[in-house]
């Protein structure tokens, strides 16, 4: 971290009354890097405002999964453009999307207002970058292409105080064809099994009780080390994601744990056994599927088949009791037929999941699927996409019921957004229950009675 600079740009803004607005796109490793540079630059005397228009300071963290975070940043750059030239608001642009060559020439040719570019590498380098642009006004582009350190100690800044992300590895070695974060957040490295269990343990003394665990492949921990023979300190006896389970299971304080995302190909039978024995560890796993045709994955690289997918479900649904899925899936991948298609409908049937992300196929630059020739109508991917989403929301429907008249145990997270009287909490399977209650429940685990169910959450009663 640096703290020096930390410091020059505090002794800057002192006195001055400076916010920062920041828009963060994406996934929860995005809304995790956000936090840190929240904690940065709060340190730097900005306060958060929530208006763009208020704002000394726009920060964007970019994502680039999907196709439309490349309209939505440019079109938000345009309507920023005006606060630049009105108040001479410092615009910095972060995130995945900078990794991405193209997206930066563009950045210069038709938003050259920007002040800061930076990438997923260089996140702890921002107070350096914005004290020289404080100091001299000149543009930044601050980009590494090489795969960046792991970096502790950086301050953060949580909105929630009961729920909290801690990032256990950074970068992917998977390389599916549909994918580009692998060319934009680098190779796998993992934090060490002590700074993890520290940052886990500061967060149970908060009085935090939810934390989830991030990764683009969290079931591969340490591995790619252990690969390339690189020694690290084991910790608590931690030397592998299953082993992380277990002593992350022993911090009192701590009443549940999540994580996303695993990939199927890495899910060992230590990794089952642990979730089975860890009764913090929620039994609802999110076990991405994207494709039930065999053809489909092996053009997506996913290294597993429709097969070997449903058997891995089946083994855990024997060793987990109460186990529970969720699932991501993409429509229209260059190739899918009819009968491919067909088959990503049965796995569905066969598994019944709790909760299905699902997701049409956007072409991204520089991925080995934009140079497939048999892409998808954008027609044919929309019909398809509306019969998968038919299907779950039938499926779903049905689980619904099954909760009517059962006792579930809920952590209550806050006010209701849709209703202040009521509140907020969820099931172990990721459920969305609301109660009425005082607000001194929130923060609590309790059990409720389920009384009645609507579609996309049910509603409970505090058991007396």
């Amino acid at each position: 971290m640096q703290i020096e600079e930390i410091k020059k740009v505090a002794n800057i803004n002192k006195g001055k009354n400076l916010k920062y607005c920041i828009l963060t796109m994406g996934c929860q490793l995005n809304e995790n890097d956000s936090e840190k540079l929240c904690g940065m630059i709060e340190q730097m005397q900005y306060t958060k405002t929530q208006e763009l228009e208020n704002a000394d300071l726009i920060i964007f963290n970019t994502c680039c999964v999907r196709e439309n975070a490349e309209d939505k940043l440019f079109g938000k750059l345009g309507e920023v453009k005006k606060y630049k030239e009105k108040r001479g608001t410092i615009i910095a642009i972060g995130g995945c999307m900078m990794q991405e060559k193209h997206i930066v020439e563009k950045l210069k040719q038709s938003y050259s207002f920007f002040d800061i570019v930076f990438g997923t590498h260089t996140l702890h380098q921002f107070p350096a970058d914005l004290y020289k642009i404080l100091s001299s006004k000149k543009q930044i582009e601050d980009i590494l292409d090489i795969d960046g350190e792991i970096i502790e100690g950086l301050p953060i800044k949580r909105e929630d105080k009961i729920k909290a992300s801690v990032s256990i590895m950074n970068g992917c070695n998977n390389f599916c064809s549909y994918c580009i974060v692998p060319y934009v957040r680098g190779r796998e490295r993992s934090r060490l099994p002590k700074d993890i269990i520290e940052e886990v343990h500061n967060l149970a003394k908060q009085g935090y009780k939810e934390i989830m665990l991030l990764g683009q492949n969290v079931n591969s921990y340490l591995r790619a080390e252990k690969e390339k023979q690189i020694s690290f300190e084991e910790y608590d006896g931690v030397n592998s994601f299953a082993t992380l389970l277990r002593a992350l299971n022993k911090i009192e304080g701590i009443e549940r744990i999540r994580f996303i995302s695993p990939h199927p190909k890495d899910f060992t039978d230590d990794v089952i056994e642990a979730i089975r024995d860890c009764n913090k560890v929620c039994k609802l796993i999110h076990l991405p599927l994207q494709s039930g045709s065999t053809n489909i994955l092996k053009a997506m690289n996913r290294k597993y088949t429709k097969e070997q997918y449903l058997t891995l479900v089946e083994k855990m649904k024997k060793q987990i009791p109460q186990v529970t899925f969720s699932t991501d899936i993409i429509v229209g991948f260059p190739g899918e037929e009819e009968n491919d298609f067909e088959d990503t409908l049965d796995v569905v049937k066969k598994v019944n999941f709790e909760q299905v992300y699902m997701f049409i196929y956007s072409r991204r630059v520089g991925t080995p699927g934009d140079r497939m020739e048999n892409q998808i109508p954008e027609e044919m991917k929309h019909k398809r996409f509306d019969r998968l989403k038919k299907l779950v929301e039938e499926q779903i429907a049905i689980k619904n019921k099954e909760y009517v008249g059962k006792e579930q145990s809920i952590l209550v997270e806050g006010k209701s957004k849709t209703n202040e009287n009521m509140l907020t909490g969820r099931t172990d399977s990721n459920k969305v229950v609301v109660i009425e209650g005082k607000n001194n429940l929130i923060g609590k685990m309790l059990p409720v009675k389920i009384v009645s169910e609507h579609m996309w959450y049910l509603k409970g009663k505090v058991e007396e």
